[in-house]
């Protein structure tokens, strides 16, 4: 969603074209694909990974924090937005490990939005 110069990304996960989890049991395949997929969809909304002030990383029971950390690190690269990873107690669907938000900010759109 974008409104102005804001773009937001919820609920970011890695989901096959079937709906299953992707990388099953493998939290840094899944916190890659999510935030790839999120930057994906900044990109769409006229924005880029420099843009980015705020990420977000629910993390399922089982989840590695650490290999979610890494792949934060590897999408990010030198951008070091404001991070929360949280624990919670599950997320929707069998064999997801993470789930991603992240928030961006660009100069408003010319035309007014």
């Amino acid at each position: 969603m974008r409104r102005f110069g804001h773009i937001a990304v919820s609920g970011t996960t890695a989901t096959a074209s079937d709906g299953r989890a992707e990388h099953h049991g493998d939290t840094h395949g899944q916190a890659l694909l999510a935030l790839q997929r999120a930057i994906a969809a900044v990109e769409a909304l006229g924005g880029g990974v420099k843009d980015v002030v705020r990420t977000r990383m629910y993390l399922a029971p089982g989840a590695d924090w650490k290999a979610a950390a890494r792949a934060h690190a590897e999408v990010m690269g030198t951008v070091a937005p404001a991070n929360t990873m949280i624990y919670v107690a599950g997320l929707v669907g069998e064999g997801f490990l993470v789930e991603v938000e992240l928030e961006a900010e660009t100069g408003p759109d010319i035309a007014g939005d």
